[in-house]
């Protein structure tokens, strides 16, 4: 087995168009949530939002590339050039053809679908763009990155609901450690954030009209974020021999099926995950210092997750530090283990750990330490990051400082 590092990020979010604004923001506990701004938004209920603003697609991409980038792929190949650049990779010759793409989505292009539903069933149109297919399928980004970059090993897209990102990331991070592949681009993305999209989540009434608190006694569901965030994971000897900056290492994952409910999370689910990473990472539980978690915002989401650390944990579940950036960015459904990924790398790379902002009211039954409202100054040397989906589809990744 072959040591597995990151030497590239990149993201699109509503905190920022890159990974230095996205972190300044998570370091002052900003809040990108705000009122959504498209078309119909008046007919929707939930009318607040993670949104992307002031990215302007118009002057990145041409004509032909706008036909055929929905919008969560304009937000991967965004971030995808900023990881790759940060990283000082150039794919050709056998690196090119051993090295591949695999990102996570839970929706595609849903923008796509909803404005060609929009053409054809409210407009009346008899004819859409040719280009519909391509631009709205699922593997759209993954295939787009993999051309603009000359990636021509293993790509994919992976997807699992709000795991997605996790899921995706643990398969680039197998594929380098078993040798297949000297470097994989992975991480995730997703837009869901328009009319089609929203209505659709309305439905489950496990959205919050007004702010996400997760682990708050007084939190109130949800709130949809977008964007992407991508990574460079890449063999470590081959990172160290080019003299690449690491930015920590990839030691560990696990997944796990909860097989018992579509959409109620389950305690046991998420605690074999978290084990099986620590287990697979090989470190013991009281050397983790900070859990990224998946923390939406719902009743039943985050009493669950904080009774699976507890019970992971045991003592050591005081002593930890667990937080949850949806609070600020929103919850970018397939592609938010991925934004939240750099979280961790900040409290393994800079020794901050991003906040819970939002937190109003103390809840026993979340009674860990979920670093309220403020960012906090912290030497943490192992993280975990969670993911856990609708359909009881479980992914953590274990990080640790180089």
């Amino acid at each position: 087995m072959y040591r597995v590092v990151i030497t590239g990020a990149g993201s699109v979010n509503a905190l920022g168009h890159d990974v230095p604004d996205t972190l300044e923001a998570m370091r002052e506990g900003r809040c990108g949530i705000g009122a959504l701004d498209f078309q119909d938004v008046e007919r929707l209920s939930i009318q607040i939002g993670g949104q992307v603003r002031g990215f302007e697609a118009e002057g990145r991409y041409n004509r032909q590339q706008m036909s055929l980038y929905d919008r969560f792929t304009q937000f991967t190949l965004a971030a995808a050039k900023e990881a790759i650049e940060q990283s000082g990779l150039t794919f050709s010759g056998d690196e090119a053809a051993k090295s591949g793409v695999v990102l996570g989505t839970a929706g595609g292009g849903v923008s796509t679908w909803d404005a060609n539903y929009r053409s054809v069933y409210e407009e009346g149109k008899n004819r859409v763009h040719p280009f519909v297919v391509p631009k709205l399928m699922n593997n759209a980004a993954a295939s787009h990155v993999s051309m603009e970059h000359n990636l021509k090993g293993p790509s994919f897209t992976v997807s699992t609901a709000c795991a997605s990102s996790n899921h995706a990331m643990a398969q680039a991070f197998q594929m380098v450690r078993t040798g297949m592949a000297p470097a994989m681009i992975t991480g995730g993305s997703e837009s869901m954030l328009c009319f089609g999209g929203v209505k659709a989540w309305e439905g489950l009434r496990v959205m919050s009209k007004d702010a996400c608190r997760p682990f708050s006694a007084n939190r109130n569901g949800m709130v949809q974020g977008e964007g992407a965030g991508i990574f460079v994971f890449e063999e470590y000897e081959h990172a160290r021999k080019r003299g690449a900056d690491i930015l920590c290492e990839v030691v560990g994952f696990a997944m796990s099926s909860d097989a018992s409910d579509i959409v109620m999370p389950s305690k046991n689910g998420a605690a074999r995950a978290m084990a099986g990473a620590l287990a697979d990472a090989k470190v013991n539980r009281d050397q983790v210092g900070y859990i990224n978690a998946h923390g939406t915002g719902t009743a039943a989401n985050d009493k669950t997750e904080c009774a699976a650390v507890a019970d992971v944990f045991g003592p050591h579940a005081d002593k930890l530090m667990i937080s949850s950036t949806k609070s600020m960015h929103g919850h970018l459904i397939g592609g938010t283990g991925a934004v939240e990924l750099l979280a961790c790398i900040m409290a393994l790379r800079d020794g901050i750990i991003a906040p819970t902002i939002g937190y109003e009211e103390p809840d026993p039954e979340c009674a860990l330490d979920v670093v309220p409202n403020d960012a906090r100054e912290a030497k943490v040397d192992v993280v975990l990051s969670n993911a856990f989906a609708f359909g009881g589809m479980n992914a953590v990744l274990a990080l640790a400082r180089v």
